[in-house]
This record gives C-alpha cells, sequence and structure tokens, in this order.
C-alpha cells in the first residue's frame, strides 16, 4: 500500500466516516466522559487500543476459523467476546497503573465491551474482505477519529458549562445541539478528501 492510499484510508476513517458524528455509534461514551480534556484523551486511547487489537485477532479468527468451517454467523457473538475480554485487560491495567483515570470512566469503562463502535469496526474490517494490515489501519483511523471527536467536544462543553444557555436548553438540549453542529462540520470534510484524492 503506498503512502497516498494510507493517508485516504486514514483521513476517510478519522474525518469522513467518524463513527461518532458521522455514524453516530458509540455515543454513550461520547456523551458521559467528555466533561474534562484528560478523560476524553483517555477514553479515546483506550478505545483506540481496543480497536485495533480487537481487529487484530478477530480478523485471523473469522478467517481462519469461521470462514473456514463456514460459521459467519457467530461473528457478532465471537467478535463480542473479543472485544469484551480486551476491555477486562484495559480496566484492570488502568486500576493498577491511573487509579484517577479508571474511576473517573466510572460506568462507561464497563459500557466500552458493548460499544458499537468497535464491534462496527470488526464487523466492517471482515465483511469488507479487508487484509489484516488495512484492517488494522482502519481500526487505528477510527479510534483516532473517536478519540478527536471527544477531544473537540471536551473543548465545546467547556464553553457550554462557562456559558448561560436559556433554561430550556441548559443540560442535555445544549449538548445535543452542539453535537449536531460539531457533525454538520466534519461533514464539510467528505467533499475535501473525494477532490484531494481523485
Amino acid at each position: 500500500m503506498d503512502f497516498g492510499a494510507v493517508v485516504a484510508v486514514l483521513m476517510g476513517t478519522v474525518l469522513v466516516n467518524n463513527y461518532v458524528l458521522n455514524r453516530f455509534l458509540g455515543i454513550c461514551p461520547f456523551l458521559g466522559v467528555t466533561k474534562e480534556l484528560k478523560n476524553s484523551i483517555g477514553m479515546g486511547l483506550s478505545i483506540t487500543f481496543v480497536m485495533v487489537f480487537a481487529s487484530a485477532i478477530t480478523w485471523p479468527i473469522n478467517n481462519f476459523i469461521l470462514r473456514q468451517h463456514e460459521l459467519d454467523y457467530l461473528q457478532t457473538i465471537v467478535f463480542v467476546l473479543v472485544i469484551a475480554a480486551f476491555v477486562q485487560l484495559v480496566e484492570i491495567t488502568l486500576k493498577k497503573y491511573v487509579p484517577s483515570l479508571y474511576k473517573a470512566f466510572g460506568v462507561f469503562l464497563p459500557l466500552m465491551a458493548t460499544n458499537c463502535s468497535i464491534l462496527a469496526v470488526t464487523l466492517e474490517n471482515v465483511r469488507g474482505d479487508l487484509t489484516l494490515g488495512l484492517s488494522l489501519l482502519t481500526a487505528f483511523g477510527s479510534g483516532f477519529g473517536v478519540m478527536l471527536a471527544m477531544v473537540v467536544f471536551s473543548g465545546i462543553r467547556e464553553h457550554i458549562e462557562s456559558a448561560n444557555p436559556p433554561q430550556a436548553f441548559r443540560g442535555v438540549p445544549i449538548k445535543l445541539i452542539s453535537v449536531a453542529i460539531l457533525s454538520l462540520s466534519f461533514f464539510g470534510f467528505s467533499s475535501v478528501i473525494e477532490n484531494l484524492f481523485h
């Protein structure tokens, strides 16, 4: 794969096909953990780690075991188990080495085991017949895209909390309106990237 293709895949997964802002998957930790920049970065890195390593394990499991024995219908169940195992690994590691971040994640860390954006990446990689290298690159770009969305929204939330919106917009409504506007800004990248690589 040449450098241009790598850049195209990364820009596509990070900006154009962002799982949170374009496909609206994995919204729970996105809305729950983005109060502080540190938590957003930590959760984004954790999601990226799980996406990459889950893709690295689910690809050979799918290609060498499930497809060989015509068990493709078990993909979702097997992939959820792999993702849950990696989430447990991340949870144990954070609890031991970064307890403050572990406490900040709260309930959202165990929920990452059923994070639909992580499952979607692994399923799309194998159903799209991507190579292992391209699957890992796509998973990394997708995870980085989720982290970018969380970091940007974290900054927006800091400004929202210091502002004084009308009573009807306080709380969840202003967050959802902000996410919608942020999502629209990411949709603008699709035409830029199409013209850049064609």
